[in-house]
């Protein structure tokens, strides 16, 4: 898809890695509203920090991103590298440096060298093309095994507007605002309230709704641009048909992304959605399914596809959310495995068994207490995430 006035593109400019693409860019015409939210861990990595200042300006005309070194923890020098990397674009784009947003994903706690991007800077300028954008979404990858794109098309009052995005992501997966990262542009004209509003909720209802391991990463970045050149009327507050329109556009493109994250979780082979009804609260039913869906031995259960309830059980015990335990029910699918507190036996065991045989499934925990539901996506916890993870680095 094109998205007006959008271009991308992506070069190998050898950061860490030989051979692949590790260095991209998104470019607007004009100066762009942007939006966004990052990590909340107290461990900020440097590009993280310069785009949390920049986007108090509201407007940003481009995106640069880089895989294979996180520019985390690595203090004024990496503070120094991120604006350096932002100077660059700018020079080369002939921008205001105050509008380059950076990103980067990687290792953590190793300086950035600044030559690879210098280097690199007039071929990645000079690829820049309104076809760029899967480059890109490759140019992210770390232990992704493929990238993940998501896109729309929408009516704004008889006016076509586009929507698409990209992001990164397979381990280090908890966020509790981002992902790794996600980078989002769209042709719309709409108002930087109504942006960061629109993706404030969509990460919460998306891309915070996920987990693979249960780490937050220093990097988690979500981004995006409208530039308006759909030239659809004005979307805010007082259009508030439109705004919904375009919120509902971007929040399905997030749970697109989301989906694909998961589904790429280092190791997976099973796609789980945590279910958790009847809980008295919408704080209490999140934080049950987070701690279920977190829970290394519910999910080492599901790759051993062996339906031990009693690890789902357990975990929501320890999960800090009020119930009674002999009001749980909890279900794999439709397959009824443990009713006001009890388990139902070796043929309902059976029945859960076969669902787990699945590459997706549900699973439901009802919990009597009340009208409240949530949902956690995850994934199962194999023996090739440890594989992935002890040779990260190597």
């Amino acid at each position: 898809m094109k998205v007006k006035g959008f271009s991308a593109a992506a070069v190998q400019a050898g950061i860490k890695y030989q051979n692949r693409l590790d260095l991209g860019l998104i470019y607007s015409e004009v100066p762009a509203v942007a939006a966004g939210v990052f990590t909340t861990s107290v461990v900020k990595a440097a590009p993280v920090l310069l785009d949390m200042e920049r986007l108090r300006l509201g407007r940003a005309q481009a995106i640069v991103v880089n895989s294979g070194n996180a520019n985390a923890c690595t203090g004024e020098e990496g503070m120094k590298m991120a604006r350096a990397v932002g100077a660059l674009v700018a020079q080369a784009l002939q921008i205001d440096e105050e509008l380059v947003q950076v990103a980067s994903t990687g290792v953590i706690g190793a300086q950035l060298d600044l030559r690879p991007f210098t280097q690199a800077m007039p071929q990645l300028t000079a690829r820049l093309s309104e076809e760029g954008f899967d480059e890109l979404a490759k140019a992210i990858m770390t232990t992704d095994t493929v990238p993940k794109t998501a896109s729309a098309t929408i009516m704004i009052g008889g006016t076509e507007v586009h929507l698409l995005a990209c992001a990164k992501g397979a381990g280090m997966i908890m966020p509790n605002m981002a992902t790794m990262l996600c980078f989002a542009i769209t042709d719309a004209n709409i108002a930087q309230p109504a942006l960061q509003a629109a993706v404030s909720r969509g990460a919460e209802l998306s891309f915070n709704r996920i987990t693979v391991d249960g780490d937050t990463s220093t990097n988690d970045t979500v981004l995006c641009l409208a530039n308006g050149g759909a030239g659809n009327s004005l979307i805010d507050e007082n259009s508030p048909e439109n705004l919904a329109i375009f919120t509902e556009a971007l929040h399905r493109i997030f749970q697109d992304l989301a989906v694909q994250i998961v589904r790429d979780g280092e190791g997976a082979t099973k796609l789980v959605t945590i279910r958790v009804e009847g809980a008295a609260t919408q704080a209490e039913a999140v934080n049950a399914a987070r701690t279920i869906a977190n829970s290394p031995l519910v999910k080492t259960a599901f790759f051993g596809e062996d339906a031990n309830w009693g690890r789902i059980i357990a975990a929501l015990g320890r999960s800090g959310t009020q119930f009674q335990p002999e009001r749980v029910a909890i279900a794999f699918d439709q397959a009824l495995l443990v009713e006001h507190g009890f388990g139902l036996g070796k043929e309902a065991e059976a029945a859960a068994t076969q669902v787990l045989k699945q590459k997706a499934f549900t699973v439901t925990v009802g919990l009597g207490q009340g009208a409240a539901v949530a949902e956690m996506l995850t994934c199962d916890l194999s023996c090739d995430y440890v594989k992935i993870n002890a040779n990260y680095r190597s």
